[in-house]
Order: structure tokens, then C-alpha cells, then sequence
């Protein structure tokens, strides 16, 4: 089975040993965008809680790890299909990592793969206004600026991989790291 990685390759082999490990699953409780938030919110305060010390700083990281936390599991839970969803996150020093893995169609896998292509080559800052405008100029709501915005405005460094894995069915891992701001400036 071939792998196919877009953005930063070296966030492949990032280690997640001494971080956080959640799975979320199908079941009666119907995974869906409730546990998005839910989840993002609890990952933040974990992560956040070696900076507690500061009020102001505690806060401005925990928004941090939680927006780029709710991105990435809510366009997991929104785009897989039926399965698990595997998170793990972890604070090393100056830089909050968080991996996910769900599955997701072939055909979701094409088209994400062309958007990434679309999005890595061009200023991420240039491309979200571009997509803001066009959401305003539609009226089917938009759509990719959560990844536009992580990219521009929060400097995140990414990587997708994606493997076959079935019939129909596509291996997505999404990795990102996000340095910390450590001073309050406001």
C-alpha cells in the first residue's frame, strides 16, 4: 500500500509516548460534533495546565490548543467514515503537538488531497481571504477556513498522510505542531 504525505514531512515520525492517547468511537451515544468541542475543550485544559501559572498566559495557550484541537477532530468526526477516531496530543517544551487518525472514502481523499495541494502551494494568508470572499459571495456557507486560519493566522506546521486501507476507504492521519505563544503581549 502506497503512503501519500503532503505538508511537513518530518511531523510523520513525531513521538507521542508522553502525551495524551483518546479514541472516540461509534456507539449509542452517536459520535458527532458535540464531542468535537467536548473533546478540544478537555485537551486544552490538559495540555494547558503546565501554564496555569499565569492567568493571562494560561488562557492565551489554552485557546491556542483548543482551536487547533477543535479543527482537527471536528473535520475528523465531520469528514470519516463509520469508525474510530484516534487523538493524541502532547506539550514538549515550547510546541503542542496533536496527531488524528479516522478513515475517510476514496472519494473525500481525492478531493482533500487537491485542496491540500491548492492550499501548500500558495500564501496561506492571500488563500484565506480569498475563501473568506467567496463564502461571502455564497450562499451555500463556507467552508476552509478552520485550515486556512491555523495555517495563516496560527502558524501551524501540518501533515496529512494518507493510505489505503480498504475498499473505499482511505487511512488519514493529520499531525500538526503549534508553538506556544509564552508572553502575554496584551
Amino acid at each position: 500500500m502506497s503512503k501519500t504525505v503532503l505538508g511537513f514531512q518530518d511531523l510523520t515520525e513525531a513521538n507521542f509516548a508522553s502525551g495524551a492517547y483518546l479514541m472516540l468511537s461509534d456507539g449509542p451515544l452517536e459520535l458527532g460534533w458535540r464531542h468535537s468541542g467536548l473533546t478540544a475543550d478537555f485537551i486544552a485544559e490538559a495540555m494547558a495546565l503546565p501554564f496555569a501559572g499565569t492567568n493571562r498566559l494560561h488562557k492565551s495557550i489554552q485557546h491556542h490548543i483548543g482551536y487547533l484541537s477543535n479543527e482537527l477532530i471536528e473535520n475528523a468526526v465531520k469528514f470519516r467514515q463509520p469508525g474510530r477516531i484516534i487523538i493524541e496530543a502532547c506539550v514538549e517544551g515550547d510546541v503542542f503537538m496533536m496527531r488524528v487518525r479516522n478513515e475517510i472514502d476514496n472519494k473525500t481523499s481525492e478531493r482533500f488531497q487537491i485542496r491540500l495541494h491548492t492550499m501548500l502551494s500558495v500564501d496561506p494568508g492571500e488563500l484565506l481571504i480569498q475563501q473568506i470572499e467567496a463564502n461571502a459571495a455564497s450562499d451555500t456557507g463556507g467552508s476552509g477556513l478552520g485550515l486556512l486560519t491555523l495555517l495563516s493566522d496560527y502558524e501551524a506546521r501540518m501533515a496529512w498522510e494518507f493510505e489505503a486501507s480498504g475498499e473505499n476507504r482511505v487511512s488519514l492521519t493529520t499531525t500538526a505542531s503549534l508553538a506556544l505563544p509564552l508572553s502575554w503581549n496584551g
